[in-house]
């Protein structure tokens, strides 16, 4: 599976585990992933890892994005615009492996796909102070 397809199946179970309780979700995880049809091992444990780790660091992305954001609260967010940006904000501090204006356009390809009318311009613009910030954090 390539890059693109293994962002959009994090997305979707950070969106997923809104609507579980804390217990339920690694049991919604793997039945999740379980009803992919002919998934790689690797693209599993790729996924699962990842959708862990941006869960532990939850509370940390979105008070980030409260500070930046302004007038728009996670509480206020779209769960799908806000479980894209929680994704986004992990990548752009935490995973090596992406450059940030990647991060940021497949954010905004993902928001284009699953998101509202205005959900592209917004990821936009919100990932871009984000970069600006953590830009003027490591100067």
């Amino acid at each position: 599976m390539g890059r693109r397809g293994l962002r959009e199946n994090i997305f979707k179970l950070l969106f997923m585990s809104e609507f579980h309780q804390p217990e339920e979700l690694e049991h919604q995880v793997g039945v999740y992933l379980g009803e992919m049809e002919s998934l790689e091992e690797q693209d599993a444990d790729y996924m699962q890892k990842k959708y862990e780790s941006i869960r532990e660091h939850i509370l940390e992305i979105d008070s980030m994005l409260n500070e930046i954001s302004r007038g728009w609260k996670t509480s206020r967010m779209s769960r799908v615009d806000l479980n894209i940006l929680r994704l986004a904000v992990y990548e752009i501090y935490h995973d090596e492996d992406v450059p940030e204006k990647v991060a940021a356009n497949e954010a905004v390809e993902i928001a284009k796909k699953y998101g509202g009318e205005e959900s592209a311009s917004f990821i936009n613009g919100l990932l871009g102070k984000v970069i600006r910030t953590r830009g003027e954090q490591h100067s």
